[in-house]
């Protein structure tokens, strides 16, 4: 079995090491997701981009892993990859030892953008409609886990609602929902909580932080906000700016909301800041 990384950075010695909750130090377990030396190119209409060149880590079961990085660093295609969306032009990604060739129930992506919920469909309708068609689940099976969801995140109440009477984190929230509600084996969230104000993206971020703690989901978490990626990962990819390149790796499970104002994570915070710009505006 692999080894899970230890942290890049240890706290300066002056430094008190904060308290670890229990419930956020990841154990160890099989390795679930694996991109190998992969490589992402798109099409303009002018050229070839190269997004990613020759990226590599490992997710494992239970983990929080998160892809830090510039604009243009290639880590919302790197997710697009592992979702199926977009073949690598070199380099494989496997899932459970399987080569992902295409989408798949077993990857479920939440977007940044608030408007990914059909407008026709009330909240309870958008969470329960996948669950028939792909999970080939019947109508009152859909309801009932559909509905269990909907209380996970606090929208129960809210069923019978459609999309354009609920605010932006509230749309996230559904969308969170309809995710879980499908039971992938890894949750793929592309910056999900970038356009919202800083009380709610704090609110979201504390609500999935507890529903991994409840679901123990998998988690591959796509953001350029250094502290959020402390807060809500506990093991950090970072990609250089573009192309993305990996720069490096650490853990942050030590970290927590209430980590925020602490000298070690401020310390964290500066070190992350420079290995991704200083040290390139260097070479």
């Amino acid at each position: 079995m692999a080894a899970i990384p230890t942290a890049l950075y240890p706290v300066p010695a002056q430094a008190k090491e904060p308290e670890t909750p229990p419930e956020r130090v990841p154990a160890a377990s099989e390795k679930l997701l694996a991109a190998k030396n992969v490589t992402l190119e798109y099409r303009t209409r002018e050229r070839i981009v190269r997004a990613t060149h020759d990226v590599s880590f490992d997710v494992y079961d239970g983990d929080r892993f998160v892809l830090l990085g510039p604009s243009g660093c290639g880590k919302s295609t790197l997710l697009k990859a592992v979702a199926g969306f977009i073949e690598p032009v070199a380099g494989s990604i496997e899932l459970d030892g399987e080569v992902v060739r295409g989408p798949g129930a077993d990857r479920i992506v939440v977007f940044q953008e608030f408007d990914q919920l059909p407008p026709w469909k009330t909240v309870l309708q958008n969470v329960a409609f996948p669950l028939r068609v792909a999970r080939k689940m019947g109508r009152a099976e859909a309801r009932e886990r559909a509905l269990h969801y909907l209380d996970k995140v606090g929208l129960a109440r809210f069923a019978d609602a459609y999309p354009h009477t609920l605010s932006g984190g509230m749309k996230q929230r559904v969308a969170i929902a309809r995710a879980l509600a499908m039971q992938p084996r890894v949750l793929l969230m592309d910056e999900p909580f970038a356009a919202l104000d800083a009380l709610t993206r704090r609110r979201m971020q504390e609500e999935l932080l507890r529903l991994w703690d409840e679901a123990k989901l998998t988690l591959l978490f796509v953001t350029h906000s250094i502290e959020e990626a402390l807060i809500v990962g506990n093991r950090i990819l970072l990609l250089t700016p573009h192309p993305g390149r990996v720069r490096a790796e650490l853990n942050s499970h030590q970290y927590t909301q209430d980590s925020t104002g602490r000298y070690e994570f401020q310390q964290s915070v500066a070190r992350i800041h420079r290995l991704l710009f200083e040290e390139e505006i260097a070479r």
